[in-house]
């Protein structure tokens, strides 16, 4: 039986080839975690996602090259675009994936795919060694939400123009906190907030636009701006969008999706 293969962009912007490629691997059931770690590597994007029908929706795993990883919104977003374009799900119908992270779901909403993710807030921490300097500027303040850090820098600019050391980076990350997330109020109207993310220890040195850092960043800048609906950019080199909201221990991540490529896994 053919399993068919997507590669989509997620949580684009209006120009081509921006947002956060994903691979999705859509399967006829189960398959042995080395082999999807070995496909992951050789498909070789930020992160691959496997996913095949369990019960009343789909089991859904998520590989960068090297690991597998609990949470992912871009390559979450990625399969509910490719089950309705490919024809596996109804148009307007629920999306429901059973994950590391427990049920996730997605819908189509306001022309969006909009994902329910749990809320990651960040609790305040102190400055681990090695982290300025990594960065290259001050940090404003840091917390961390078990699985990643969250720095805010002064201004926006500072964001955008980071160069960072990821050998440096590399020597306060570990399995554990695996990744930093970058973040400022912005000084674009257009959006409340600019960011990005960085995890090199998870052979990602910088991740163009990351759904799992927005579960993080939207309880920290609806505490700092007192709102609960954010629209939010990702200031990597490809740059992405993502239309977020914030109800109580959920986060609502909204995006479009493109397909680049589609086929079938030899």
């Amino acid at each position: 039986m053919a399993n068919p293969y997507f590669q989509v962009d997620a949580f684009v912007t209006e120009k081509p080839f921006s947002g956060n490629p994903a691979g999705v691997c859509v399967l006829p059931g189960p398959k042995d975690e080395a082999w999807m770690q070995a496909l992951a590597c050789e498909i070789n994007q930020a992160e691959t996602a496997f996913l095949h029908p369990e019960g009343d929706g789909y089991r859904l795993r998520w590989f960068t090259p090297i690991v597998e990883i609990a949470l992912c919104g871009h390559a979450t977003l990625a399969s509910a675009h490719a089950l309705w374009s490919g024809g596996f799900l109804e148009g307007g119908r629920e999306a429901r994936f059973y994950t590391k992270s427990g049920l996730l779901k997605a819908v189509q909403r306001n022309g969006r795919i909009e994902l329910d993710f749990p809320a990651k807030p960040a609790a305040p921490c102190g400055k681990p060694k090695g982290l300025e300097e990594s960065l290259g500027v001050p940090v404003t303040s840091l917390g961390h939400n078990g699985t990643q850090y969250l720095a805010e820098l002064s201004a926006a600019a500072a964001v955008r123009g980071l160069n960072p050391d990821f050998k440096k980076m590399e020597s306060y990350l570990d399995e554990r906190l695996h990744g930093i997330i970058v973040t400022a109020a912005s000084d674009d109207p257009a959006y409340d907030f600019v960011s990005r993310f960085f995890a090199p220890l998870a052979g990602i040195p910088e991740d163009p636009v990351t759904g799992s850092a927005h579960c993080a960043l939207t309880p920290f800048w609806h505490k700092r701006l007192g709102k609960d609906h954010f629209t939010a950019y990702q200031a990597s080199a490809r740059g992405g969008i993502l239309h977020l909201r914030c109800e109580g221990n959920r986060v609502y991540l909204g995006g479009q999706a493109r397909t680049v490529l589609k086929g079938e896994l030899a």
